[in-house]
């Protein structure tokens, strides 16, 4: 590269012949406000030796698209190309797949081109000498492979997975809770529906079968006793086995969960009438137990709690929170780390991708899982399959999402307008897992009208552990500033054994002091975006300083996320790239950090929009920078040049500071 990192920390910029500081995207003159005007205005006051004139860019929302000519000389692979067909994407994906770099998985693990039951009907290369001819060498990650597989844990069990995809995994613990809760669904699980099917093709052609009293079918021919007629469902304390159906279930037991379909009833009031069939007989069972048995099954509130009190934690960031980033947090200060939200129907299908997000370092001593749903069955079968499959801390229910997708499918903050089905949720899910249940919720949906004040009383006994409130409500999204008075008369209004814990805009030692003094109730602070621009938050709270932390700090933070990103998703060409990637997300916040030797005024807002402005040195004024083509250019320090063609669109585009009533 031209000029090297440390070159970069060196160098001073302050060119003499500068033009004098242009009005900033707000088309306000900055240089001639004060810094008490500036801050009014929610503009960082940064000092006036050190502005500059805005960057001119033909659209000031594009990051992706630049004019400057000096980078797009050197960067004219990042620009956006013509947009293709949704059809020649898809020819253009296959004759890649078919190119020499996309070596078959079968083939790439044992060496042997005859490996691949495919064989050439494959869609991927069996060419492993032009595999080995393209590919550059792999970057050095600082740990082995197997190493990295050791420190982390939370993968996809590939059996468990073949069983997510077939719909053969059974939730007793969850099924029976739900039951108990009159929670459990009309519809018949897909196997359900494959079970009856296959039984019914299995009946005599004369209809000669009989009905125990229970609903199981016997033939004419078997000799089926009561007792062999099994609860497809255990007691609710029964223990799970880790493996979900690792021995076939005996043809009697498949029998007795059949029902006759063939007196002229439909298929859809059958389905309707028989889906609780597994279920049946532990209900049964439960109640022919003595009521001295009962109080031997474990209470929500005898479970082991986690003391989040004084503890920092880092809240699940979307995207941005993954698992290298946590580990930055880690090294920096954080006590409690927190996967990226999941969604539960994606766990259930066996989605790869969406397990990844629960994978857990050996670094992160106290962690949980972020999972989103709308429906108490969809949580609670997801909470008992991470329970055996997983190993975490704690269980976060998410209930104040406030994306779009999400609400339209009645998860996150959807729930907040229908109080009895987040209860029907956290009961059912409180009751199904070992592991403490906590949720994160918003301060209503729609804006001034706050309602999570009413329910947070309940709360607690509905079996949540510790209740996050974000103030804010779904139709702020990330605009305005936070409402802590309504989050502390949240934590007032709150029972003994439920923690509180407040988010909202801390971003500075100083946010943290001042909420746990103005209300002792509160157990802790989570901490979102402050972490995103400046993870070093943790770092300044637990010393209690103002860190006026250099370029070459920073440049050593983000060659750690790149270390650590390497090791997680690898050091070849894909994870190179997977890494960069993450990198630039990441690097899409940090740019909003003006560092404390800059401002008239400290510590920065949360809500402070930044000027144009130079830093102390050539790195500092690079890393200010808003443009896409800076963020590949530090990118390129730490992983090499960006292959041709890239290119790069944050995919998080806060509203915080574009909105006029921020400031």
């Amino acid at each position: 590269m031209a000029e090297s990192a440390a070159e970069l920390s060196e160098s001073r910029i302050f060119p003499a012949d500068s033009p004098p500081p242009q009005p900033n995207s707000t088309g306000v003159p900055v240089h001639n406000l004060t810094p008490e005007e500036l801050v009014a205005k929610a503009i960082a006051p940064v000092k006036k030796q050190f502005l500059r004139p805005p960057p001119t860019r033909a659209n000031q929302n594009d990051t992706v698209k630049y004019t400057n000519e000096r980078s797009s000389q050197q960067h004219s692979s990042t620009l956006v190309k013509e947009k293709k067909s949704k059809r020649q994407l898809k020819r253009e994906r296959r004759q890649e797949k078919k190119s020499a770099s996309h070596l078959c998985p079968e083939v790439a693990k044992s060496g042997d081109v005859s490996s691949c039951p495919y064989k050439d009907k494959c869609r991927f290369s069996h060419d492993l000498d032009g595999f080995k001819a393209q590919k550059p060498d792999d970057l050095e990650a600082g740990s082995t492979n197997t190493l990295r597989k050791s420190s982390e844990v939370n993968g996809l069990n590939k059996d468990v997975q073949k069983l997510l995809w077939k719909n053969k995994i059974k939730f007793p613990k969850a099924d029976a809770k739900l039951k108990s809760l009159g929670l459990l669904g009309p519809a018949k699980s897909k196997m359900k529906v494959m079970e009856d099917k296959e039984q019914e093709g299995g009946v005599d052609s004369n209809n000669s079968h009989a009905t125990n009293g229970n609903g199981c079918m016997k033939g004419t021919g078997d000799s089926v006793d009561e007792s062999e007629c099994s609860p497809c469902v255990p007691e609710e304390n029964n223990i799970v086995n880790d493996r979900p159906l690792k021995k076939a279930k005996s043809e009697n037991v498949e029998n007795c969960c059949s029902v006759e379909g063939d007196n002229g009833v439909s298929v859809l009031e059958e389905d309707t009438r028989n889906n609780t069939a597994d279920t049946q007989p532990a209900a049964k069972i439960d109640d022919i137990l003595p009521e001295t048995d009962g109080s031997l099954k474990t209470h929500p509130r005898e479970k082991k709690l986690i003391d989040f009190r004084e503890k920092l934690y880092l809240a699940p960031l979307t995207t941005v929170g993954n698992l290298p980033f946590r580990r930055v947090c880690k090294v920096l200060g954080a006590d409690v780390t927190c996967g990226e939200m999941a969604m539960c129907t994606n766990l259930l299908q066996g989605q790869a991708s969406e397990w990844a997000l629960l994978r857990r370092h050996s670094s992160e001593d106290l962690f949980g899982v972020q999972i989103c749903g709308a429906y108490p069955d969809t949580v609670a079968r997801t909470v008992e399959l991470i329970d055996q499959q997983c190993t975490v801390d704690f269980i976060d229910i998410n209930m104040g999402c406030p994306i779009d997708i999400v609400v339209n499918k009645g998860a996150g903050s959807c729930l907040l307008t229908k109080p009895m089905r987040m209860k029907g949720v956290i009961e059912a899910t409180s009751g199904t897992a070992d592991k403490p249940i906590t949720i994160k919720v918003r301060t209503g949906y729609f804006e001034g009208k706050n309602r999570i004040d009413s329910l947070i009383a309940d709360i607690g006994t509905w079996g949540a552990s510790a209740v996050t409130v974000h103030g804010r409500t779904r139709q702020q999204r990330y605009s305005k500033l936070a409402d802590w008075d309504y989050i502390y008369q949240c934590a007032r209004k709150a029972s003994d054994d439920l923690q509180v814990l407040g988010n909202g805009d801390i971003y500075s030692y100083l946010d943290w002091n001042k909420h746990k003094s103005d209300c002792p109730e509160l157990a802790s602070c989570m901490i979102a975006r402050g972490a995103l621009i400046k993870p070093w938050i943790f770092t300044e709270i637990k010393e209690q300083r103002h860190w006026d932390i250099t370029s070459g700090e920073r440049l050593n933070i983000m060659k750690d996320f790149a270390r650590f990103g390497l090791e997680h998703w690898g050091s070849d060409k894909k994870g190179v790239e997977t890494t960069r990637h993450f990198l630039l997300e990441w690097l899409s916040y940090a740019c909003r950090y003006i560092p404390v030797g800059l401002l008239d005024v400290i510590p920065q807002r949360l809500n402070w929009r930044p000027p144009a402005y130079y830093g102390r040195d050539d790195l500092e004024t690079l890393m200010a920078s808003d443009s896409a083509a800076d963020w590949i250019r530090i990118s390129e320090m730490l992983l090499g040049k960006v292959p041709d063609g890239f290119t790069f669109a944050p995919k998080h585009k806060s509203n915080a500071y574009d909105r006029a009533e921020n400031g």
